[in-house]
């Protein structure tokens, strides 16, 4: 697999995530609805965590300090609050504000990529097991993205169930 072409459709994600984002403020990123469980500053910090995780089997270096701490604060998420199987709470103290949510997110965007861009095609290639099934690292990349857009899919309809204007116009 080709490092720079894995490494700008993770940066591509970052603009296809964001744009749901309009309209959600500090007092609105933990809004959710019954049937809609994740809200907005949840999956900043779960899909931050995800693709921090998965830099590390490139690059070697563990959880950013400065975005993650056990127990969480106004600056850093708690990694076990925006896990993988987590149940996103609804209180807003338990998570940092709708902008470093965003430069998270930003920087995990940015640290993948890097990684991603600066690693081999026999690398990429390499075989690996996430969550019970078997893929290569370059098709684990692939997968972060569609991860990504997977979320990018629960905000469009979660700004559809609490009726905020489209994003993308007709």
């Amino acid at each position: 697999m080709d490092p720079q072409t894995l490494a700008h459709a993770v940066e591509y994600t970052e603009h296809l995530f964001t744009r749901y984002l309009s309209g959600f403020q500090d007092d609105t990123r933990t809004t959710m609805t019954t049937d809609l469980p994740n809200h907005p500053i949840w999956m900043l910090g779960h899909c931050a965590l995800s693709m921090n995780r998965l830099a590390e089997r490139f690059d070697g270096q563990g959880l950013p300090e400065t975005d993650y701490v056990p127990g969480g604060d106004d600056l850093r998420f708690d990694p076990d609050l925006v896990s993988k199987g987590s149940v996103p709470l609804e209180d807003p103290a338990r998570y940092p504000g709708l902008a470093r949510g965003l430069e998270v997110f930003r920087a995990a965007i940015t640290r993948l990529a890097g990684a991603v861009r600066g690693t081999s095609a026999e690398m990429l290639d390499t075989p690996t097991v996430h969550h019970g099934t078997t893929l290569t690292n370059g098709e684990l990349v692939l997968r972060i993205c569609f991860h990504n857009g997977c979320h990018a899919g629960q905000l469009t309809d979660l700004r559809r169930a609490i009726e905020f204007p489209r994003v993308i116009p007709d």
